[in-house]
Order: structure tokens, then sequence, then C-alpha cells
């Protein structure tokens, strides 16, 4: 109970986020959606030539502030490539997109985060990012609506290792990638099972990679 003020302003500090990415959707999300369908965006990036990944790359960065059907890019970038380049395209586009929303709110957003969630509530938060509990955290959220980034926002104020939040952004983002790409390549039209193995696939990469880095340090 001692800290229980400290975690409700940690708790508005994650309100805060979420209201911030949700928000978009909300307003836009709809516009967005019809304009980038599967065959829409398809032509979009065909449009660009042999610059279509860059502009897959750049449409999953975007997604960062506007309310861009990300799955449905890597979908659209394995009917363009193949679900290995497309994949990788995709890969590519949603490690970046977690780098720049985790530097740009560790090196901009501390202040207005003490301000919302106090020094002692961020040290909780700090507490949550810098155990093996905040990779776990970092690469589950990969799959999931709305939650990448916020995580990735969260895990940059509160300073989370950058070799932790690295390596589970890594492992989140290699099935994802790489599922939905295949998806788009092959005409399948199950994204349950999609999800369900973009789920599965980044735990047992997570856990990998974290018992490699316990074994470097011992």
């Amino acid at each position: 109970m001692k800290y229980s003020g400290h975690t409700s302003r940690l708790w508005a500090l994650v309100i805060v986020l979420l209201v911030l990415v949700i928000t978009p959707f909300l307003v836009w999300g709809e516009w967005f959606e019809q304009i980038f369908d599967l065959q829409g965006t398809k032509q979009w990036l065909e449009s660009l030539g042999s610059f279509a990944w860059l502009g897959g790359v750049a449409l999953l960065i975007s997604d960062l502030v506007l309310p861009i059907p990300g799955t449905v890019v890597m979908s659209a970038l394995g009917l363009v490539y193949g679900w290995f380049w497309g994949g990788v395209a995709s890969i590519l586009g949603s490690v970046l997109s977690g780098m720049i929303a985790y530097w740009l709110c560790r090196m901009y957003g501390h202040r207005a985060a003490v301000w919302l969630a106090g020094e002692k509530g961020l040290a909780k938060g700090e507490t949550l990012f810098q155990s093996e509990r905040g990779g776990w955290l970092v690469a589950l959220s990969r799959w999931m609506p709305v939650l990448p980034e916020a995580v990735a926002c969260l895990a940059g104020l509160t300073k989370m290792p950058w070799r932790t939040f690295i390596t589970a952004l890594i492992a989140g983002s290699i099935p994802l990638g790489f599922v939905f790409a295949a998806i788009g390549d092959l005409g399948l039209n199950r994204p349950g099972i999609a999800l369900a193995l973009s789920a599965f696939i980044p735990v047992v990469l997570y856990a990998l990679a974290a018992w490699m880095l316990r074994k470097r340090k011992s």
C-alpha cells in the first residue's frame, strides 16, 4: 500500500500514452483502412517501382503517428516481393519504428514522464522495464494492436537497457514480419492463424535470446 499512489501515477502515464496512440485510430482509422486495404496498398507500393520496399518501410514507421494498418502493409509487401523479401522489409519497418519510438521518448520525453508519473512512479516503471519482464513485454507487444508503439515509448521513458530492448524488439518483429508477408504471398485469408503464430514464436525467440544474454554475462 505504501506505493499505491506512485503506481496510480505510473498508470496515468500509461493511459496518456494509450490515448495518444488510439486517438488517431478513432479519428482517421476508417479512412486509412479504406485507402490502405490490401489491394490498394499493393498498387501504391508497385507505383514506387524499385523503391516499393522503402515505401512499405516508411508506412510501417509512420504507424507511430498515423493509423496505418501495419499488418496489411506487411501482407502487401509479401504480395509484391514474396514471403522472404517481403518479410525482411516488414521486419525492417517494425524494428525501425520501435527504435525511433524508444529513442525519441528516451531523449525528449523524460521531463513529461516525470511530470505525469512522478519520480517514484517512474522508478516503478524502470523496475519493470529494466528487468527481464520488460523484455518479454516488448517482444510480445509487437503482435498486439496499439500496444507496440506505447510499449516502445514506455521502454524509452524508463531507460530500458538498449541491448535488452533491441533483442526483444527483433525477437517480436521477426515472426510478425514473416508471417504476415507469407499471408500476402500465399493469398491466405486466415489472420487468426497468423496472430497465433506471431504470438507463439516471439516467446521461443526471446527465451533463446535471453538465455544467450545471460550466458554472456556469466
